[in-house]
């Protein structure tokens, strides 16, 4: 019962910082190419990481390890940001979100293929509910549309359900802030040759919401959120704590409206009571 609450607990928090990634995404790709965005934010985290695993005197990991963690960076260092402001450039952050929805049933899917678990009919039905409601009502919000965008988009779900996944079954063994600090570092060298060959002519231009924005999606995006989410999912099951993930495109949905002052409908409140009953009984049968 405390592994279950605490993993729970852990996820939601993953779901909150995450919530702020794709609006903050938006506001960098107005000032970064896309590819530089996706490489300076790795190689600051991969930084960051690799203090980490030096202060607590972190061991190599092995390789038969290695190539998990390819998994992994390819999935969520490299695939879904690379992909999801790629995406920002055709569609609106509003937009974007509605395919966030999408990402509980790839991670459980994902899940199910990799670790072998086998979520009950209860728990499939209360996600599907749950997603549709997400997708229903993101779709309501945003009048803009591309076909461009929505594929870049579907193929960044796609590739963050796969390291979602992977990086559950590979926390067990290494622990969850372990696992992407590591996938980080093994990223390292190839994003760092990405950051020199897409670095922009100047960066004197570039206003304070793009440079909090790129800090942003650096620190919390790409590492502190990780180390909640992966040990969410280790501890509670990649399926049952993947479920919070319904909850992830109302948040951003409100910063969103915060922030970039996309409007907000009022049946907002009404979804919002809906997604949490979904989870609940996504949590209670999976």
């Amino acid at each position: 019962m405390n592994s279950s609450f605490s993993g729970w607990s852990s996820g939601l928090l993953g779901v909150l910082i995450f919530s702020g990634s794709l609006p903050a995404t938006r506001v960098a790709v107005s000032g970064l190419d896309p590819f530089f965005l996706t490489s300076a934010r790795a190689v600051l985290a991969a930084v960051l990481a690799l203090s980490l695993l030096a202060l607590f005197k972190e061991k190599l990991p092995s390789r038969a390890n290695l190539f998990s963690l390819a998994i992994v960076a390819l999935g969520v260092v490299i695939g879904f940001p690379l992909l999801t402001a790629l995406a920002l450039q055709h569609i609106t952050a509003a937009h974007s979100i509605v395919f966030i929805g999408l990402l509980p049933l790839t991670t459980a899917a994902f899940g199910v293929l990799l670790g072998g678990e086998r979520p009950t009919a209860l728990f499939w039905m209360f996600s599907i509910l749950g997603s549709s409601a997400v997708v229903g009502f993101a779709l309501s919000q945003s009048a803009e549309a591309s076909l461009v965008g929505d594929l870049f988009m579907v193929a960044a779900i796609l590739a963050c359900g796969l390291g979602y996944a992977e990086g559950a079954q590979i926390s067990r063994r290494l622990g969850g802030w372990q696992v992407i600090s590591w996938a980080l570092v093994l990223s390292l060298p190839f994003m760092a040759a990405c950051a020199i060959l897409t670095w922009p002519p100047t960066l004197s231009g570039l206003t304070l919401p793009v440079w909090l924005s790129l800090g942003y999606v650096s620190v919390f995006s790409m590492l502190v959120g990780f180390i909640f989410w992966y040990r969410g999912l280790a501890l509670g099951g990649t399926a049952g704590v993947g479920q919070l993930q319904l909850l992830q495109p109302l948040f951003g949905l409100i910063l969103a409206a915060l922030l970039l002052a996309e409007p907000v409908a009022p049946s907002m409140i009404g979804v919002t009571i809906f997604v949490v009953i979904c989870v609940a009984g996504a949590k209670r049968f999976a």
